[in-house]
């Protein structure tokens, strides 16, 4: 099967970009308030964290199924299903705010089935992107990509809280049913999806969703990669639970903190990017993606738990986040060039189930352990302790503790990584085959 991309195919994208990333700031808005609303409410880590688990349950469990089930649909018709849908729940989020009726358990199902939504939704976005996108344009792509999230990070807590500040949680939410307005009329106007020419007879679900299995089984090294990030999933996400609970809690921060540490994150993502756009490709990209998550889990993790001051949290935000671009820019090229086209949606979604499976684990573990464990743990130290000195004291201290669990999980992982066979094996290869394009 060969690809068909349109005449104007990168024009499309463009627009359909543009618009898909002003729709995904008003969500990501409204998430954001969200997750304050509700630890405002509860006060609890985990059940803060839970909002992210239901997201994230139904993408995880499913998703090695949806790849092979949009493969046998219109891709756009299912992105503009899935966004609808989600925009959905987005209105009953307003109706039940409107009637003073809305509680954590409300979003909790409102979220799942947002999750299920993007579970489809996902792989139909990746598709469409590769069939509108021409190959040399793939890197130059990737990098626009990263540079829209850390747009969307930089934004996200600023216009946000500045909302909530002015008008609540309700202004927060018509504008982000303002911006899916946008985005869904342009892509059901003004975008056309190139199909993809099958060149064999449909097969049924069960059997397409083994072929992205078996892909993955023939080319151990794009699984070893995939497990590999999936080890590093459990702590990150561990930190998503984490960081609400420490900046909301501990003296001196509080929802400004936790906005500007947020906006410094996707600053030094969005300089990453950048730094992507003008360097050139890299002939070892397995290498680039190791050694980022190493220099990014070294770091900030360190930081946040030893941490005082806003500045130094920071500073902490811009050491961990800016090679991250790095990493998902290669990662993205990646994928694009080893996975064929006509396979990309069903191996994307085992993909997702490998590599993100870890992800609601990590958040439901990070709040258990804030909640039940950790903050018990240091309310029982003693003024003085070693703990106390090092970390502080009062609400917020467990969640440093947390963090600092993570820095030694997270090095530990890419160390262990590095020395296992597989992955030693998959760098040795990588480089021979970098030699032999840098001797032609």
């Amino acid at each position: 099967m060969m690809k068909s991309v349109s005449k104007n195919g990168l024009h499309a994208y463009y627009l359909l970009w543009s618009t898909q990333v002003l729709s995904a700031l008003g969500s990501a808005m409204t998430v954001y308030a969200l997750v304050l609303w509700s630890y405002q409410q509860s006060g609890s880590a985990l059940q803060t964290a839970l909002l992210s688990v239901c997201s994230y349950a139904p993408y995880v469990v499913l998703s090695i199924f949806a790849g092979s089930l949009t493969d046998r649909w219109n891709r756009k018709a299912v992105m503009l299903v899935c966004d609808t849908a989600a925009a959905l729940s987005t209105l009953c989020v307003l109706v039940l705010l409107e009637q003073n009726r809305l509680e954590l358990w409300h979003l909790y199902a409102l979220n799942a089935l947002s999750g299920l939504m993007n579970t489809f939704q996902q792989p139909a976005s990746e598709v469409a992107t590769t069939l509108l996108v021409p190959k040399e344009s793939y890197h130059r792509v990737s990098a626009l990509q990263a540079m829209a999230g850390s747009l969307n990070t930089i934004l996200t807590p600023v216009i946000a809280t500045a909302l909530i500040a002015f008008s609540g949680l309700r202004l927060v939410i018509w504008i982000d049913l303002a911006t899916f307005c946008i985005a869904f009329f342009t892509l059901l106007f003004f975008i056309r999806i190139p199909r993809v020419e099958e060149g064999k007879p449909k097969e049924s679900v069960l059997r397409s969703a083994k072929e992205g299995l078996n892909y993955l089984r023939g080319n151990r090294g794009v699984l070893n990669i995939i497990l590999f990030l999936s080890a590093i999933n459990l702590v990150a996400s561990m930190y998503e639970a984490a960081l609400p609970a420490l900046m909301l809690s501990r003296p001196g921060a509080g929802q400004e903190a936790l906005g500007w540490i947020k906006s410094t994150t996707g600053f030094a993502y969005l300089v990453g990017s950048v730094l992507v756009t003008v360097t050139k490709p890299p002939k070892n990209k397995v290498r680039v993606i190791y050694w980022t998550l190493v220099i990014s889990m070294c770091t900030e993790n360190l930081v946040l738990a030893l941490g005082r001051g806003l500045s130094v949290w920071c500073l902490g935000a811009v050491m961990g986040w800016l090679p991250i671009p790095f990493m998902n820019t290669n990662l993205n090229v990646l994928m694009r060039e080893q996975i064929p086209v006509e396979l990309q949606a069903r191996v994307y979604s085992t993909r997702n189930s490998l590599q993100f499976f870890t992800i609601p684990l990590g958040y439901l573990l990070g709040g258990m352990f804030i909640d039940n464990v950790l903050e018990p743990f240091m309310a029982a130290q003693t003024a003085g302790s070693p703990l106390i000195s090092l970390l502080g004291s009062g609400k917020g201290s467990g969640a440093a503790l947390l963090f600092l669990f993570m820095e030694l999980a997270g090095v530990l992982i890419c160390l262990l990584a590095a020395r296992v066979e597989p992955f030693r094996g998959l760098f040795q290869a990588s480089k021979r085959k970098a030699k032999k394009h840098s001797a032609i």
